[in-house]
């Protein structure tokens, strides 16, 4: 069972210095005395007015960058942004209240065959470029491990994982405050098999679960593949699933299990405030019900400390905490975990009956990789580029879709929701963006129900480009047309 000690006296630290001279900034933006096109202070003029480190200075620049109020010129400085026509964000979901079984396999077939085509520009796929993980530095250690002990290569490892590697991922939640033992790891093949394991460990086929909406159509899937009923709880795009609804729903069904992405949910990258986090476990813990908490995407907020998990809140080992580094640092490992509480003994016996275990080579490197430091200023490094990636999405889609659009603006991660005017239905809209050369992901995938029928997900996580730019301008040429055409029809 997970601890999470000094959540108090966490709470009452200052800010750290790069955020409060971030936050000034903010608020000099905000009231106009610093202006659209005016130059800040250079890195190293800002640390002597100041009298802090270079490091801080940089940081805090940045964290203004991330958020989008100033940008950087090669050779010239920060400046403030100017601001583009600012589309509204989308409002909370209001998916229906009745549990239903999921039935997306269909669809989701269809986008991701079309997506893996090479002559597809994808721009909903939500994976990051190649080039933004260390693959040097990570084939550097799996050859050096291989090398040094080559029987890895032909014996099976221990069904719950490699013990340096959960040694590591609890030295890593301990950081954040949370105690999990390393034994109470399990280790998978990524996150999907993770909260397979999950639900299969606290649900029987035909149980009623609760789930945020929109949510990941994988997750979906694998509750459509176990046959459960599924009923879509309301999400807001900042502070995530709304735990007023979620409290009605608990009362009235029969609940079974509740699947939650608190920290930067996708579609829409949201993260939910601590206070909130925590009403929602005690919620779960005072009704008996399972959380099963999807925490993929939480290394990867843009600015501030790392969110903590569901976990750090629990009392009674009811969160099963499923993750990887699929998002953050080795997709191609395909890595996961679920730290499950008092469903340990449960999930090791299906994880030997699924996949009997999971490579040992893949998990060392990581364990060398995480051992040896380093993996903080990738995470400084990715996190930058994403945020910057995100700021170029969303400015292109102000610029080229029309009036009455509304956009994400994350939190963290890499993919951004939007939701079109009127009716157009991107299903539709998709067969004509293939024909055009490009993709996304459209918004039925990602509801159980046939919701968010006019809704999309772009993906961020690669560079931005002339490419990719020109691929959101013919987007948002066949959105206009698509609405001409509603407009004549009407």
């Amino acid at each position: 069972m997970a601890k999470h000690f000094d959540v108090g006296a966490e709470f009452s630290k200052p800010n750290p210095i790069y955020q409060c001279l971030a936050e000034e900034f903010s608020s000099l933006i905000q009231r106009g005395q610093l202006k659209p096109g005016e130059r800040l202070p250079s890195v190293r003029r800002l640390a002597t007015q100041r009298q802090v480190s270079i490091s801080t200075a940089l940081q805090s620049l940045r964290t203004l960058e991330n958020c989008g109020l100033v940008e950087a010129r090669p050779q010239s400085g920060y400046f403030v942004r100017h601001p583009a026509r600012r589309l509204e964000e989308p409002i909370i979901s209001r998916p229906p209240r009745t549990p239903g079984y999921v039935g997306i396999t269909g669809m989701v077939t269809r986008v991701r065959e079309a997506a893996q085509n090479p002559r597809i520009v994808a721009l909903g796929t939500a994976s990051p470029a190649p080039e933004l993980f260390p693959a040097g530095r990570l084939q550097r250690i799996l050859s050096s491990i291989t090398r040094r002990q080559p029987t890895l290569l032909t014996t099976y490892g221990f069904s719950s994982g490699n013990a340096a590697f959960r040694h590591e991922l609890a030295r890593r939640y301990l950081d954040w405050g949370v105690n999990i033992d390393e034994r109470e790891f399990v280790i998978t093949h990524g996150c999907t098999e993770a909260i397979g394991l999950a639900l299969r460990a606290v649900t029987q086929q035909g149980d009623t679960i609760a789930l945020e909406s929109p949510t990941f159509y994988g997750t979906l899937q694998t509750i459509e593949s176990l046959r459960l009923k599924v009923i879509e709880i309301p999400t807001h795009p900042r502070d995530g699933v709304s735990l007023e609804a979620l409290e009605v729903v608990v009362r009235h069904h029969d609940i079974k299990a509740v699947v939650v992405m608190a920290n930067v949910g996708n579609p829409l990258g949201s993260i939910m405030p601590d206070e909130r986090k925590q009403k929602l476990v005690e919620m779960m813990e005072g009704a008996g019900i399972p959380l099963i908490e999807d925490d993929i995407y939480g290394d990867l907020p843009f600015a501030g400390p790392r969110p903590l998990p569901l976990k750090a809140f629990e009392r009674d080992g009811g969160v099963l905490l499923c993750s990887s580094f699929s998002k953050a640092l080795a997709p191609g490992l395909r890595v996961g975990w679920i730290a499950p509480g008092k469903h340990l003994g449960k999930i090791e016996v299906l994880k030997f009956i699924n996949t009997l275990t999971t490579p040992e080579v893949p998990q060392l490197a990581l364990a060398v990789y995480l051992r040896e430091g380093g993996y903080d200023h990738h995470l400084r490094k990715i996190k930058r580029a994403f945020a910057d990636q995100v700021r170029r999405m969303v400015d292109a889609v102000t610029v080229h879709f029309p009036e009455g659009t509304r956009v994400t603006r994350p939190l963290g991660g890499f993919v951004i929701w939007v939701e079109l005017p009127g009716e157009i239905d991107t299903m539709q809209l998709y067969d004509a963006a293939i024909a055009a050369g490009f993709s996304f992901a459209p918004g039925r995938i990602f509801s159980a129900s046939d919701r968010y029928r006019n809704c999309l997900r772009l993906s961020c996580g690669h560079p931005w480009s002339s490419e990719r730019e020109q691929a959101i301008v013919k987007l948002g040429q066949l959105i206009r047309s698509f609405a001409q055409e509603q407009g004549s029809e009407g």
